[in-house]
């Protein structure tokens, strides 16, 4: 039987099988990456991505494409990490801008929707690349213009429509000779593909499973859940009983006063208190004797939807109560950071750098960083985890340091959803660049002209990193076996050896040139001060005219961040 319509349940059930399907294949995706490092990443940062959509997503009891196009959008772009993860959230906010004001989806409104999806993300893209996501992603919009032309069952033609997307990321090896050479498929594309097919199997009936994990959290929300949980709790110990929760559909001005005093009347009738406002709505979250009172409140802003109600003495949740605890405590601390950088004088500007290990970091804080991400390419920050510190930087312009290429777009999209304040993204790619940028700044100059200063001159810097390889492989015109030494360079891998040090002598070597002044050596957590020495000698001796320094950096996976400029 032809499938001619989606309505709004159905495409909800879809979207969490997609996430599903993805975060089951994550690990299979990250092996995938081009670089046979231990820090593959594709797969965990589209998972991340999507479970922050999906995560508001199964929130919805009564689903609209509307709440439903409102839960995908936002979640994904403020959830999303990674230049898979922020092209990912794009095609979802493309997608959902042509189906929000629908009633239900047809053959011709998906090939819309899937057109709107690929235009949206090639625009955020600043240079697209072909043979990546964004090629799979357009071979289908394409396709399914063609096919919507004369068919209207969606189960029929969806299915071309995935097989061509099979066949076009078949063909990205072609367009990309390092994924040939690793004999490799797009990582990003493979993502997409395994999403969509997840969402087509419970299109057309396939046993799908429809529940998952919560992503992984931050190392602070970690802290912060240790923190505040208990192993046993009595329920004879609970203040307010019921666990109310609802998000309101604004129809009313809400803005930071409002957000205040509705924080304030929560606290006046319970605790545990969880209140979010993104653009048009709002979620809460409160423990109180009386839902009755937040949910008339709530009504006063707009209408409810997502109606929760849990008695706590009754059923004696513990999780429910932990989990509630944990996030009341995340936002209590998160709100006390901001009115702290909020009773600060108000700077002129202010600086976010992306770092990861103590030294590193302190090197940063040492040159004026207001707020540290932790994060790099073992875990790439998130666009919320942005958001979140531009918040506690009281700063009328803040520019933010990525220090990885893999982090710049999520940069550029917290930048985007930023209103009241100036943001410049300085692209910088390496923990290097990021330093020489932060060097040149000169207080007092225009915005701009600081943002073309940092920029040029960490241009000039010529990065590299030394780490060990998880798989055999050929890159590079170089064979390596799992386990080698690989000294990895601005333009791919230059040196591959079995020992730590002289591989990291050999990428210097690679490096220099006649121009060379300064080479600076960061030596990680799993190298000593004595080994990182040794090293610099050797260095030194073999280009005496040049000035070495070694910097403890801490950081993890990678044995030496090296530079030279």
């Amino acid at each position: 039987m032809a499938i001619e319509i989606l309505d709004a349940g159905m495409l909800q059930k879809m979207f969490l099988a997609g996430a599903n399907r993805i975060e089951k294949k994550k690990e299979w995706i990250n092996e995938l990456n081009v670089f046979p490092v231990p820090d593959g990443d594709t797969g965990t940062n589209m998972t991340l991505t999507i479970m922050a959509a999906a995560k508001e997503v199964r929130q919805i009891a009564e689903p609209t494409m509307d709440n439903l196009a409102k839960a995908i959008s936002m979640g994904a772009l403020r959830g999303a990490r990674g230049n898979s993860g922020v092209i990912l959230s794009q095609l979802f906010r493309g997608f959902t801008k042509e189906i929000r004001d629908c009633d239900q989806i047809t053959m011709s409104v998906m090939a819309d929707a899937f057109a709107r999806a690929t235009e949206t993300a090639y625009k955020a893209v600043m240079k697209p690349k072909e043979g990546t996501i964004l090629t799979v992603a357009r071979g289908m919009a394409d396709k399914i213009q063609e096919v919507a032309i004369d068919c209207d069952d969606l189960e029929e033609g969806l299915k071309i429509v995935l097989e061509h997307g099979d066949y076009v990321l078949s063909q990205t090896p072609e367009l990309l000779p390092v994924l040939k050479q690793a004999g490799v498929v797009d990582s990003g594309g493979q993502g997409l593909m395994e999403v969509l097919k997840g969402a087509y199997d419970c299109l057309i009936g396939k046993e799908t499973d429809l529940s998952f994990d919560e992503p992984a959290v931050s190392k602070d929300e970690r802290l912060a859940a240790v923190g505040s949980a208990r192993e046993d709790i009595d329920t004879a110990d609970i203040k307010f009983g019921y666990c109310t929760e609802f998000i309101i559909m604004l129809e009313k001005p809400f803005n930071e006063d409002r957000e205040r005093e509705f924080k304030a009347y929560l606290s006046s009738i319970g605790d545990s208190i969880v209140c979010v406002w993104l653009d048009d709505i709002v979620k809460v979250h409160v423990h109180t004797n009386d839902p009755g009172l937040a949910i008339q409140k709530g009504l006063s802003y707009g209408s409810l939807t997502s109606m929760k109600i849990d008695n706590m003495r009754e059923e004696h949740q513990e999780k429910v109560i932990k989990d509630a605890e944990s996030a009341a405590a995340r936002q209590l601390e998160e709100d006390q950071a901001k009115a702290q950088a909020k009773d600060q004088p108000r700077k002129e500007c202010g600086f976010i750098s992306v770092s990861v290990g103590d030294g590193l970091s302190e090197i940063f804080t040492g040159l004026g960083v207001d707020y540290i991400i932790e994060g790099g390419q073992t875990m790439n920050p998130s666009t919320e985890d942005m958001l979140n510190a531009i918040d506690q930087v009281n700063a009328d312009t803040i520019y933010i340091l990525p220090n990885n290429k893999n982090i710049i777009l999520a940069a550029q999209q917290a930048q985007s959803l930023t209103k009241d304040k100036e943001i410049i993204v300085i692209p910088s790619k390496t923990i290097p660049q990021g330093i020489t940028a932060l060097i040149n700044y000169v207080p007092g100059q225009p915005s701009s002209e600081n943002e073309a200063r940092m920029t040029q001159e960490m241009s000039a810097v010529r990065s590299g990193q030394v780490t060990y390889a998880v798989r055999d492989t050929v890159i590079d015109d170089k064979t390596i076996k799992e386990g080698d030494i690989m000294g990895i360079g601005d333009s791919g891998i230059m040196a591959v050896g079995q020992d730590i040090a002289k591989t990291t002598a050999d990428l210097i070597d690679a490096m220099m040139d006649v121009d060379a002044e300064l080479i600076s050596i960061y030596y990680g957590q799993d190298v000593t001060e004595e080994g990182a020495a040794a090293l610099a000698a050797k260095v030194e001796s073999r280009y005496p005219d040049c000035d070495v320094e070694v910097q403890s950096g801490g950081q993890p996976i990678y044995y030496y961040i090296v530079s030279v400029e």
